[in-house]
């Protein structure tokens, strides 16, 4: 899932593993937009905006670097990530949810449904879960993916995006609960410096809606 700016790959145990995903945009707004309102949502929403904003201040770098994971619930350490990790680390923490072993047996019973971008052969434990375009396949396959909304305040809490970031590299993250003085919705990602609450208009140009599990 994750992919670093430059698109590098790494190789590892024999299969070429660029880690690919997450943007890494260096001209993303520094610091998170001032909230002027919170929106009211399902309880499970809530929890898991509240796992991701406890990310904040913890996950302070990007680091797309291929890992080695335990497995299940195989993480890299805290204090880095990419924006895959937002959305993996918030489940787990909201709900004992592990996408890295629900992706996982999916793609390894399903692996021609997944896209083949890394030109890998057979799934990869350490890092399927952590690539935007199969959590994309996955939400689909899953049934959760929604219609995007008619105007940038239609994103609702709780709600997971994928988006494009300079037109080409995937990204993804949790909308918020709060919004932006002007009514934006903010989101909860990691899109180059750390986990941080910002505007959704930071966050590329939107591409995918989804909703799974709350």
């Amino acid at each position: 899932m994750h992919i670093a700016f430059s698109r590098r790959a790494v190789l590892a145990g024999g299969l070429a593993a660029g880690i690919a995903g997450c943007s890494r945009a260096s001209n993303a707004q520094a610091g998170a937009d001032q909230a002027s309102g919170v929106r009211k949502a399902p309880a499970e929403a809530l929890a898991l905006i509240a796992a991701a904003r406890a990310q904040i201040g913890v996950t302070l770098a990007y680091d797309p670097a291929y890992t080695r994971l335990a497995y299940p619930n195989g993480d890299v350490p805290r204090e880095r990530g990419v924006c895959t990790d937002v959305v993996i680390r918030a489940y787990r923490d909201a709900f004992g949810i592990d996408l890295q072993r629900a992706v996982h047996e999916d793609m390894a019973g399903n692996f021609a449904a997944y896209p083949r971008n890394w030109g890998l052969r057979g799934a990869d434990r350490n890092i399927d879960h952590r690539r935007v375009p199969n959590l994309e396949r996955f939400w689909q396959r899953k049934g959760s993916r929604l219609a995007m909304p008619d105007s940038v305040k239609g994103w609702m809490p709780g709600d997971l995006f994928s988006s494009l970031v300079g037109g080409r590299l995937p990204h993804t993250g949790i909308v918020s609960d709060r919004v932006s003085p002007n009514g934006v919705p903010l989101v909860i990602h990691n899109i180059g410096r750390g986990t941080r609450e910002e505007d959704l208009s930071v966050a590329g140009r939107m591409i995918g809606r989804f909703r799974w599990r709350v």
